[in-house]
């Protein structure tokens, strides 16, 4: 227990028969349940956990018989943890790239009732730029920014760190079974948090790489698809959000910068290509395509200031 709270936390597991037992033996001591959710593994990861559960904290198997992805298996453990009524639930992923040591830091936000969700942040610290491989990092930042605008919390980074921990308010409120499966389900997980008014803070971690993970994440997969995911849940927090549970003039900003940028750029385009294939274009029709392009960049920049301002509470 920390401070009176019961402490679970989610390991995820998918052929990690390597490190399993490390992350295992590395639990602080305030953790009072650890739940291993073994997500289809075809190497030795159940064999290594059955050997460590008479061992250290309460250790709990859950089996998927077949890969579901790791988000629907962190849904599950945040399920069992619901059920078990436990205080406090972190999230450590089995491939040993998360600092037990960093631990402590992510759940007393939220073992203090500060916060809601904590998750962590490698991008901010010195050594980052030294310690993840480039690619990874230049696709997380990527990811991150489009997580900003798409989930509404406009402060927090590193939307693809796992390192988490949820309060059991938020578990008893989110819709577990509609996270989305696979590796978009922190982006997603944070849209869902936000339409409940949820706080959500960023917590310094140290990353760890080089230890003998393997990572499967292909970006040129992973970031259209994800991209994707987050266009939706953009609209759908739109909608839920401004218009069901309260109303906000930002949605009609956002509606008319989606009108006019496209139209803008496409009747700015037609007018460039005829320029300079057929001679020249009216002035006016140049005015007007620029008055619709800047007109829809305020517009946009307009709603963005509302949706912060708006969400500003939620740190």
């Amino acid at each position: 227990m920390l401070e009176g709270k019961k402490v679970a936390v989610v390991v995820p597991a998918f052929n990690e028969e390597v490190l399993i037992q490390r992350v295992l033996d590395s639990m602080p001591p305030f953790v009072d349940r650890v739940i291993v959710v073994d997500d289809g593994s075809e190497d030795g990861t159940v064999q290594e956990v059955e050997r460590h559960q008479n061992r250290g904290p309460a250790v709990l198997l859950i089996r998927h018989n077949e890969n579901q992805g790791v988000g629907k298996a962190i849904a599950t453990g945040y399920q069992r943890a619901r059920d078990e009524g436990l205080d406090v639930v972190a999230v450590m992923g089995g491939d040993g790239q998360m600092d037990p040591e960093d631990l402590l830091a992510v759940v007393t936000p939220v073992v203090r009732g500060e916060v809601d969700y904590t998750k962590g942040n490698r991008l901010f610290r010195v050594d980052s730029w030294g310690s993840i491989p480039h690619l990874r990092y230049f696709g997380n930042s990527v990811l991150s920014f489009l997580t900003k605008i798409a989930s509404g919390y406009w402060h927090v980074a590193d939307s693809q760190c796992g390192y988490t921990a949820i309060s059991k308010a938020a578990l008893d409120s989110l819709p577990l079974d509609k996270i989305y499966p696979r590796y978009g389900m922190p982006n997603d997980l944070l849209v869902k948090l936000n339409i409940c008014n949820f706080k959500v803070r960023d917590i310094s971690v140290r990353p760890l790489y080089g230890i003998g993970e393997r990572s499967g994440i292909r970006y040129w997969q992973v970031i259209p698809r994800i991209s994707l995911l987050l266009l939706r849940g953009f609209f759908e927090r739109l909608f839920y959000k401004y218009v069901i549970l309260d109303f906000h003039p930002l949605v009609f900003f956002y509606l008319l910068a989606f009108l006019t940028v496209p139209l803008g750029l496409l009747f700015g385009s037609y007018l460039f290509f005829y320029r300079l294939f057929f001679g020249p274009v009216a002035a006016t029709s140049a005015l007007f395509a620029a008055f619709l392009l800047v007109s829809g960049l305020q517009s946009l920049f307009f709603a963005m200031w509302f949706d912060m301002e708006y969400n500003r509470s939620l740190r």
